[in-house]
């Protein structure tokens, strides 16, 4: 039997297909997920990878064979699935790997309302149900099971984020990996007067262009080429289940999670003054000026989604953003949505008449070095001798979520991998060179206290 370890990981379920994750780990899944939902119906949806369909079949079956009926929603992205969650305030369950490769499939949950399931919010116990379904599986009458299509009323609900009339001709390109986003991209943008063009739209998980992370530079390569050819106002590069979005502007330069947060941010505090807006603390320093620049309240919150939700939900936060191409919406269930956000930057665009690279000119204040990782053989243990020695020096110090330390015009956070024995490093600085320099003065003291 797998071990449900490694595939049950801090957020989601996720693993090499059929070694870790296989049709019979799947049909246990479900009758426990369906057993601690405790409701008469939830929904399911899949990717475009091969394996999913016998792994939602699978699934199906063992929620059906505990009594709860499924509503099949078929190929959908994962804001798709949020969104139906919502709006059928049932549970749901998504067959993606994300931007995993080929061989990886996975399943994230949610709870009616679209509300998260992480390690701390159920997972644990749903882990512990498989358990027990594997070893006995259940055996009552099939409950039905019926499938129904909401992709137009998906595609109303995210029209309703932006004031279609306001929106002008432009020429965008959309990167969509052979993912999700080449069902959802053309549905959202029919209608709309742009003009549009989507590489590698077909959909196909196996990825034969190359693979659908777009938070890897070399991923967008084929998007910067085409945005340059084609004269294009902006592209978008979307993940393989199409819940992220990355931007490219203009002059096929990407536009960071950061800068994205930053912008949206500015526009959600337009239409809703005084809001609370949430960013993650791997964000810029841009975010937080920007946010109360524009009368909003900021609020730092750890890394992932189960955190930013939660939180959202306390604090009625309009907002929140990631540098990792997350962005949620609490007229979108608290969920997070690329297509939303593409929407969002799109109208911005029109509304300006400028180009991105000029919309974006007053939120580049910063360097940032992106997320570095470092193989140590103890995470946990190299990011305390680090805490020690920075403490030395006066710096400030938090750990809301890893290891944060401010040195007044540069920072940096260290936090260890939920996976692997890797430290994950993000620095900032007022520009390159000295960013730069921190870059390797941080990673030499990792060196020396991990040695």
């Amino acid at each position: 039997m797998t071990d449900l370890s490694k595939v049950f990981k801090a957020y989601d379920i996720r693993g090499v297909y059929p070694e870790q994750i296989d049709e019979h780990l799947c049909r246990a899944i479900g009758s426990a997920f369906a057993s601690y939902a405790a409701t008469p119906s939830i929904c399911i949806a899949r990717d475009m990878r091969p394996s999913g369909v016998a792994l939602a079949a699978a699934f199906a079956e063992g929620a059906r064979s505990v009594g709860v009926e499924v509503i099949d929603l078929g190929l959908a992205s994962t804001d798709f699935l949020y969104f139906a969650a919502g709006k059928l305030d049932m549970p749901g369950a998504m067959f993606t790997a994300s931007h995993n490769p080929a061989q990886y499939n996975g399943i994230k949950l949610c709870l009616a309302g679209a509300k998260p399931v992480g390690r701390d919010t159920g997972l644990a116990e749903i882990e512990a149900a498989t358990v027990r379904f594997l070893e006995q599986p259940a055996s009552g009458a099939l409950a039905p099971e019926r499938s129904v299509d909401m992709l137009d009323e998906f595609s109303a609900h995210v029209h309703s984020f932006v004031d279609v009339a306001a929106l002008t001709p432009l020429k965008v390109v959309c990167d969509t990996a052979n993912g999700m986003g080449g069902l959802i991209a053309p549905l959202v943008f029919s209608g709309l007067p742009f003009d549009v063009e989507i590489l590698y739209p077909e959909l196909d998980g196996t990825f034969p262009n190359h693979p659908a992370d777009p938070i890897q530079p070399e991923n967008l390569v084929d998007l910067q080429r085409r945005v340059l050819e084609t004269g294009a106002d902006i592209g978008l590069a979307f993940d393989g289940d199409a819940d992220r979005v990355f931007l490219i502007d203009e002059q096929a330069e990407p536009i960071s999670g950061s800068l994205t947060t930053a912008l949206v941010a500015s526009a959600m505090l337009e239409r809703n003054p005084g809001s609370t807006i949430l960013y993650n603390l791997i964000c810029s320093r841009v975010v937080p000026e920007v946010i109360a620049e524009h009368g909003g309240v900021g609020v730092r919150t750890q890394v992932g989604h189960s955190f930013i939700k939660q939180i959202m939900a306390e604090t009625g936060a309009v907002f929140g953003g990631e540098h990792s191409g997350h962005y949620y919406y609490r007229d979108n269930y608290r969920a997070d949505s690329g297509i939303i956000t593409a929407l969002i930057v799109l109208e911005m665009r029109c509304r300006s008449g400028q180009p991105m690279s000029a919309m974006l000119e007053p939120f580049r204040r910063y360097w940032a070095s992106g997320e570095i990782n470092t193989h140590v053989d103890s995470p946990a243990d190299t990011v305390e001798a680090v805490a020690d020695v920075v403490a030395s020096q006066g710096a400030t110090v938090d750990r809301l979520d890893g290891l944060t330390v401010d040195h007044g015009d540069w920072w940096f956070n260290l936090r260890p991998s939920n996976t692997e024995p890797l430290l994950r490093l993000n620095v900032e600085a007022p520009d390159e060179a000295q960013g730069k320099a921190r870059v390797e003065e941080v990673i030499a003291l990792i060196a020396s206290v991990g040695a």
